[in-house]
């Protein structure tokens, strides 16, 4: 599992099975091996845009303990999508 780099601006969702899909935070600085974020919604799906939370930045992979990226600093959204059907020549 190969872990993303954790830059400013990404948005990573929390993995713990609890809050899957609720819990949001946005990358502010990367200070060393720790990341400064913001929590953008809590554990139970609220917003809360108020909270900061120092995260260590090995924890940034999607693993059950972990976090996966949803948005990139560009604004991509990296949440994975089907993929398109085949198509056939004849």
């Amino acid at each position: 599992m190969s872990a993303a780099t954790v830059r400013a601006g990404q948005v990573w969702a929390d993995n713990d099975s609890r809050c899957k899909g609720r819990r949001t935070l946005r990358v502010e600085q990367v200070v060393g091996d720790k990341a400064v974020c913001l929590t953008l919604t809590d554990w139970d799906g609220r917003p809360d845009g108020q909270r900061r939370t120092l995260i260590a930045v090995r924890r940034f992979k999607p693993t059950s303990t972990g976090y996966r990226l949803i948005q990139d600093v560009a604004g991509a959204d990296v949440t994975p999508r089907p993929s398109p059907p085949a198509t056939t020549s004849t």
